[in-house]
């Protein structure tokens, strides 16, 4: 219930548009996942999850922790510079900031992201 009302908090402020996306997380028990969405048209630029194939063999071993995040967020990083986007908007989907949101944050900003 808290989580929702955070991320409630958080969506009327945070929006995506093709120049700066959204990014969008949402973190399960054993993976997490990352895409960036563009409000205005309502279309999902690019995603990122520890489900991938690419991604998993980066990981080596369990994908609910913070190392697994850092890859994904260094994957969807990579996948928005090659689109040309630098700049996004974080939704951290009502989560605290800090573990494995605060992992992938680090792993896209170490990427090249800005946020």
């Amino acid at each position: 219930m808290r989580r929702q009302k955070r991320r409630f908090h958080i969506r009327k402020k945070v929006r995506g548009d093709q120049a700066r996306p959204r990014l969008a997380v949402f973190r399960s028990a054993k993976h997490i996942y990352v895409q960036a969405v563009d409000d205005d048209k309502g279309v999902t630029l690019v995603s990122a999850s520890t489900r991938e194939k690419d991604v998993v063999g980066q990981i080596k071993g369990y994908t609910g922790n913070r190392t697994a995040a850092g890859v994904v967020g260094k994957v969807v990083a990579e996948r928005l510079k090659n689109m040309g986007i630098e700049q996004v908007s974080f939704d951290r989907g009502g989560n605290r900031f800090h573990g494995r949101i605060k992992a992938l944050a680090d792993g896209a900003r170490e990427a090249g992201l800005r946020f």
